[in-house]
């Protein structure tokens, strides 16, 4: 599985954007995504998930009620929903993706719980 990020840019403080990844040599439906994101200096860390099949999604704390992570299966992408942006949202965003088995529930916010990688998109949150 190839995955493809976009999306990301400039916005002001309580802009939106939305963030697409789209997978190749896969389908979307049978695989668990997620989206993480780096800031300079520090580790990659998880945003938000969502499970294959119509299953559940998950967000960090810190996004809750202002992010929506979702899936076209029919386009092969999965998107994340950006809104009330601040600027601690600045970050290179990653999208991930488990196939194979189901990732437990306790590891959908571990990195090493996925085996496909994004290569990134800036988001940069600034007046």
């Amino acid at each position: 599985v190839q995955l493809q990020a976009s999306g990301g840019g400039l916005v002001q403080p309580g802009g939106s954007l939305r963030l697409s990844c789209a997978a190749s040599g896969g389908t979307t439906s049978n695989v668990d995504m997620a989206w993480f994101r780096q800031e300079p200096g520090k580790e990659r860390r998880f945003v938000a998930a969502i499970r294959r099949g119509g299953g559940g999604t998950y967000y960090a704390d810190s996004v809750k009620g202002r992010f929506t992570i979702s899936r076209d299966n029919a386009k092969n992408t999965v998107y994340l929903e950006m809104n009330s942006l601040k600027p601690e949202d600045t970050a290179i965003y990653y999208c991930a993706a488990k196939t194979g088995g189901r990732i437990i529930l306790t590891a959908i916010q571990q990195n090493w719980a996925y085996d496909y990688w994004g290569q990134g998109t800036q988001v940069t949150v600034s007046s």
